[in-house]
């Protein structure tokens, strides 16, 4: 079973759209969702279980340019 993770993303300015191109590109995501305040995009992911979730998403997800700040939230069974 793969873990979903939330990760917020600060583009650098002028780049939002293009980061969220390569974002889908990539295929490494569930949904992409432009967001307001601080951070301007939000990525729904799901982690692999057999991969360290950290070094998945600094593997995949923070190499692509114009991508200057992320935020994860990580996600638990509730119920």
């Amino acid at each position: 079973m793969s873990t979903c993770v939330f990760v917020q993303i600060r583009c650098k300015p002028g780049t939002t759209y293009k980061v969220a191109e390569k974002i889908a590109f990539e295929e490494i995501h569930s949904e992409i969702y432009s967001t307001s305040g601080e951070y301007d995009l939000m990525v729904k992911m799901y982690i692999p279980e057999d991969e360290d979730i950290g070094k998945y998403i600094n593997d995949h997800l923070l190499p692509i340019e114009g991508i200057e700040r992320s935020l994860t939230t990580m996600t638990f069974k509730a119920f």
